[in-house]
């Protein structure tokens, strides 16, 4: 193994021993990449620990990941198909992607549309999205979803309380200008506020 990837081997499983989960961000830029989840995973660091994925382009070699949370055109580019307006369609490509990555759980993103989480156990659930639809910027809010999806699991959420969980969480973020983040105490009203409603 080349040094520099062992060096990276070695921080992300001392990381992953001493976290609940590990979410993987697969930007293309070489340093995230299933080959370095296999090595991650091999010493068994990761057991019985979430391992969430966002991949832009190589979604499919991600099997045998816990969850994945692509947007619906990843999905589209993943398998080669077109989903647009067809839910019919949304459906099929996110249980073919359940089976073909073997995932406990994936989330669809969508949008203005909200977004689609499936379960191995469940039917798929639709979620509308979270706030307006006047969206300001929707920087970082991909990245938004996955975080707090894969703490919401590290925390024993299951699918469907995780992915509403997220989506209030992106709801948050895209009306923020630029890079923006969300406090516990912006979620934590959030999620009160959409419960009493």
């Amino acid at each position: 193994m080349h040094p520099a990837l062992l060096s990276v081997v070695n921080a992300a499983r001392e990381y992953a021993t001493a976290s609940d989960a590990l979410l993987v961000s697969d930007y293309g830029y070489g340093a995230a990449t299933p080959r370095l989840l296999t090595f991650v995973k091999s010493n068994g660091c990761l057991e019985n620990k979430p391992v969430t994925v966002d991949s832009r382009y190589r979604l499919l070699d991600y099997e045998g990941a816990t969850a994945a949370t692509p947007n619906e055109p990843e999905v589209e580019e993943a398998l080669h198909i077109r989903i647009g307006h067809d839910d019919k369609a949304l459906i099929r490509a996110g249980e073919r992607l359940m089976k073909e990555l073997a995932l406990e759980s994936l989330v669809i993103t969508r949008g203005r549309d909200g977004m689609v989480a499936f379960d191995r156990n469940s039917q798929p659930l639709s979620i509308p999205i979270y706030g307006s639809d006047q969206v300001v910027d929707v920087t970082g809010a991909g990245d938004t979803v996955i975080a707090a999806f894969t703490a919401a699991l590290a925390a024993g959420a299951d699918t469907a309380s995780a992915a509403r969980l997220a989506n209030i969480a992106g709801g948050i973020v895209v009306m923020k200008r630029g890079t923006a983040t969300v406090s516990g105490k912006e979620l934590l009203a959030a999620v009160e506020s959409s419960i009493s409603n």
